[in-house]
Parts: C-alpha cells; structure tokens; sequence
C-alpha cells in the first residue's frame, strides 16, 4: 500500500542549541544552568561528557544545512539559545549570536528549508535561575523581552515559532524528580513553575500578535496518551489523574485557554494553587496558541495505586496512580521504552475531537540505539534499517489520522544529527546522520537519512 501525504507536508527534523551547538571561543555566550551543573556534578552526566562536547553546529551550520537539504528536509526547527542572546538573561544583546542567527535562518531559507524557532529548551540563563528560575516572576518578564528581542530580529523571515518545548519536563525535571538542574522535589515550586512557564507563554503570544508580525505561534508538547490497564472505574480513574498531570496541565491552557476545573480542585484540596496576579488568568485565556507542536515516543500505562500513599512523604502525582508494565510490549531496549505506535493516532483523534482540531504537527520522534557504529557498512555507513521501520510504522498512523480528517501539517523526526543529551551524551544516537565521535566534526548521513530525502522527494511511501 502507498501512503501519500499532502503536497505542502513539512518534512524535516528538530534539534536544540544546548544540545547542539556547542561553544566556540569568544563567541560571547554565557553560562546556562547545565554549563553550571556540569561544572559543579559532572559525575551525574553520562561518562562525564558536558554540554561543551556538542555537536559542532556553531562552527559547522553551512555544512549542516547543506546535509539537510540533502536529507530531504523542507523544514527545521531548532532553538535559540537565550543565554547566547542574553548572556546574564537580560540586558546587553550579544551581537555576536544576533549575527550567528541570522546567518543560520538565511542559509535555511537559501537551501528552501523553513526555519521553525522554539524560544525555550530546558536552557535557563544561570544569571536568572540564580535569582529563581521560573519561580520568580522577574524571569516571566525577562523572557517576554527575550522572546520580543527574537520576534524583532528574526520575525520577518521566520513565520514558526515556539514559546516552550516539553515544558512539563524543567517542572518533572527540576522540581519533582530530580533529573534536571536545580534537581529538587517541591511539589509546590514544581507548580508555581508550571504556572509561570504558561504565563510566560501567553505572555510571549500576546507579545508577538501585538508586534503584527505575519506568522503562528505555538507551543511544543510532549503529549503522552495514559492506557489504563483494564477498565475497571480504579484504573480509568488513575489514567485520566496521570493525564490530567502530565498532558492536559499544559495542553488545556495553551489551546483552551483555562486550566482543567478538576486538576485546581486537587491543588486547592491539597494546597498547593501557584501564587498569581488579578490578571494572570485573563491573560492565559486570550492568549491561546496558533499551532500546536505534538512530540510522541512513548505510551503511559496506567494502573489503580497497589497499596496507600505515604502521606508523610514528599507530595508527588503517582500518589493517584502506579505505572503498569504491559506483558508482551514491544521495547526500544537501549532507551528502556515502549514503543506503540498507535499511540501517535490516538493523540491527533484525541486533539481533533477534544481541542477543535486546531492545526498540529508532529514535532518529535525518533529512536535513540546504543554504539551504532556497529552498523557501518564497508563504505562507512550506518545501516539503521530500526529507524526507518520505526518512522515508517509511526507514518502509517499519522496517515490514518490524516485520513479521518486531522489537521496534522509535519513530521518532524527527533533529529537531524547525533547530539549530545542532556545526563546521557551520547549514550542513544537519535540523528538522521552520523557524528563521528572520535572526531566531532566529521558526519555522514545514514541509511535512514537517504531514506528520509526520498520520503520527502515522494511525500510518502
């Protein structure tokens, strides 16, 4: 069977600054929170590898984007890095990264890729998370600035943009589970951070339509469908908590414009409503997104709680649930996920039925394997055959939501080259081509990469 897509798809990939970028001497930047933890833990990141051992893309982005074009992209999103434009967060511009900008913006739109601009990547300028991070309702405001200096600079080019990708994971991240800087388990910060990254984004929006720019404004979210494991009321009940934590928290007021009347009831029974403004919660409503970007790789499966909560203990959201393990799922092994496609179709139906079908596109996807260099082949190519079985399995979804009427406009892939993440380096490599890690600045695209050109070429398979 083909599967064909519509002739304006957006065909492409998606990365982040930290992740990528890499430093260069004097470029200007300054320190971001995970320049600082590495400096301070190194031993809580994968082999002790840092955000200084990036993939190169500063020095290297005209050959980059050359491979992009060759790999078929029409479109990519990537992230400005705030504390590269503000290196204390706020204040003095650095020209230098103004420039780097939109040097990579005009190359993109030279090679007839579109450039798609996310605001924030997990980067919290180090100035600003000293005085609060998203605690403080200083750095709402200082990030409505940055965000304003971008949509000046860079907005008559650039018609996508993003306030926030996965914003719920600095929340799970640094104040619930401790996997991200500052690493702490305050359930009432994890919800005052919550609040004021929505703010900041409705904010950002109503910045950027007040500027009567030409463009869409969204935001990014890591959408996770939440399976009970039977249906028993208990496990239905401890599915619909799990998602009303981790998807509709952020997915409600960014395209509804009000936060779900059940998740406040629980806040306020157990303490825990953010401190806000008169005006905070008008503004959320009339500022809702343009476009909404869907990142998916795995399910959650979602059981009634097996014993009582310890009521002592430090308040987290699996107070109302257990995770399940499904006999017989279907696993990533290096990544140690499920992997259910299917799950991508049930989060558009869900979107077109529940959210007004509002435009979307698939922002992220992909599959990280361990030690790919095992695949080369004699001519020095990875053979990743997994990948394109994987996108290939996901696409069929996205075309039968296409089918059943979902106003689904992309696909993005989760990215374009290996890049160092986050407390793994390079554990995973998720890129449609290959960095060569014993010499960063020498890539060469995958079987999966030649795959993808052709995916575009056709607008299907």
């Amino acid at each position: 069977m083909n599967y064909l897509f519509p002739d304006d798809f957006w065909w492409g990939s998606a990365s982040s600054a930290t992740q990528m970028e890499g430093h260069a001497e004097g470029d200007g930047k300054g320190q971001n929170i995970w320049d600082y933890w590495f400096e301070t833990e190194p031993h809580r990141f994968h082999n002790g590898v840092g955000p200084n051992h990036t993939s190169k893309f500063y020095e290297k982005y005209k050959e980059d984007i050359q491979l992009m074009k060759e790999a078929g992209h029409n479109s990519f999103r990537f992230s400005i890095s705030w504390s590269r434009l503000f290196p204390d967060g706020e204040g003095e511009v650095n020209q230098q990264a103004i420039h780097f900008y939109e040097d990579v913006i005009n190359e993109l739109i030279i090679h007839n890729i579109e450039p798609f601009i996310n605001l924030y990547h997990f980067d919290m300028p180090l100035a600003l998370q000293k005085r609060g991070g998203w605690e403080s309702r200083e750095v709402v405001d200082a990030y409505v600035k940055y965000a304003s200096t971008c949509f000046k600079h860079f907005g008559d080019r650039v018609k996508k943009w993003f306030t926030h990708n996965e914003p719920i994971v600095p929340v799970e991240g640094g104040y619930l589970y401790g996997f991200h800087y500052p690493a702490i388990c305050d359930f009432k910060k994890a919800v005052q951070v919550g609040f004021h990254t929505i703010l900041a984004s409705a904010k950002a929006i109503e910045a950027y339509h007040d500027s009567r720019q030409d463009g869409k404004i969204g935001i990014i979210l890591n959408l996770t469908p939440s399976y009970p494991r039977s249906q028993h009321p208990e496990d239905v009940k401890a599915a619909r908590m799990a998602d009303l934590f981790f998807n509709r928290s952020f997915l409600d007021p960014s395209v509804k414009g009000k936060f779900p009347e059940e998740l406040v009831a629980l806040l306020k029974k157990e303490n825990f409503l953010p401190e806000m403004k008169e005006k905070d919660l008008e503004t959320i409503q009339q500022n809702t997104v343009d476009l909404l970007g869907i990142n998916y790789y795995q399910p959650r499966r979602i059981k009634a709680k097996e014993h009582l909560p310890n009521l002592h203990a430090p308040f987290v959201p699996e107070r109302y649930f257990d995770y399940y393990e499904m006999p017989g799922r279907k696993m990533n092994p290096y990544r140690g996920w499920e992997i259910y496609e299917k799950g991508i179709y049930d989060i558009l139906m869900n979107v077109k039925k529940d959210y007004g079908n509002i435009e979307c596109f698939i922002s992220e996807n992909g599959m990280g394997v361990e030690n790919e260099e095992r695949f080369r082949d004699e001519t020095g190519k990875i053979i990743d055959d997994y990948r394109i079985e994987f996108m290939q399995a996901h696409l069929k979804w996205i075309h039968q939501a296409l089918k059943e009427g979902v106003n689904v406009k992309g696909y993005h892939l989760w990215t374009f080259m290996d890049n160092w993440s986050w407390l793994n380096a390079y554990k995973n490599r998720y890129g449609l081509v290959s960095v060569h890690l014993e010499d960063q600045y020498k890539r060469s695209i995958k079987k999966s990469g030649q795959w993808f050109a052709q995916l575009s070429k056709n607008n299907g398979f």
